[in-house]
């Protein structure tokens, strides 16, 4: 197992890890590795958009030093933020998510990973969460809106500190069905720099996730 260009984070040949938080407990399925005594949870770029962003070539500053505060819009049943959990353990994770079937399962992760505070909240109304969240380090966004960057910019005027760092998981094809996948992405470029958000880095994820690119955004 050897470090990564990002921080905190393993490969072993082709695949990423993160240090299991939890030892001897699964989230998702995913295989665990102990070596020198330590335990790694396996990183599914198949699962998780931001290990697919990772391997296609994501900066070594990507992710940033570790914040202190996160605001992840679309938890779901909590695969990615559980490695975010894994990668920084001091930090408070905010994990927005608006389904009840897929909160129930995010708030029994939230019970075993300390750090991380659930919320069942629409991203759509930053303003329901803005006052307990506070200002936050790192906006991270997976959610399936027609109106996906303009969310991503509510979020980051009502949540994102100064010089603060997001991440935009841009669904193509939850945004329109007709338009081209190039059309969209600089759809969204635009509505970021409309809002002063510089965009650092951005790629397509496939073959991992097929019509979804991912933009590092700057604020």
């Amino acid at each position: 197992m050897k470090p990564a260009p990002w921080e905190r984070v393993y490969r072993e040949g082709r695949d990423l890890y993160t240090v299991n938080r939890n030892p001897g407990t699964k989230v998702y399925g995913e295989a665990l590795s102990t070596v020198d005594g330590v335990e790694y949870r396996a990183w599914d770029p198949f699962r998780s958009k931001l290990a697919a962003f990772l391997l296609k070539g994501a900066p070594a500053d990507v992710l940033g030093r570790p914040p202190r505060t996160v605001l992840y819009l679309g938890a779901a049943h909590g695969t990615t933020v559980s490695h975010l959990s894994d990668l920084w353990p001091e930090a408070t994770l905010f994990a927005i998510e608006k389904s009840p079937t897929s909160f129930a399962r995010l708030l029994a992760l939230a019970r075993q990973r300390p750090g991380l505070v659930p919320i069942l909240a629409d991203a759509q109304l930053p303003e329901r969460y803005q006052a307990d969240v506070g200002a936050v380090e790192l906006l991270y966004q997976d959610i399936a809106q027609r109106n996906q960057a303009g969310i991503f910019v509510e979020n980051a005027r009502a949540c994102l500190s100064p010089r603060g760092r997001g991440i935009l998981m841009l669904k193509v094809r939850s945004v329109t069905q007709q338009r081209p996948t190039a059309t969209v992405v600089r759809e969204a470029r635009s509505a970021l720099s409309a809002a002063r958000l510089a965009v650092a880095y951005e790629t397509a994820l496939t073959p991992f996730s097929r019509e979804h690119a991912a933009l590092a955004v700057v604020a």
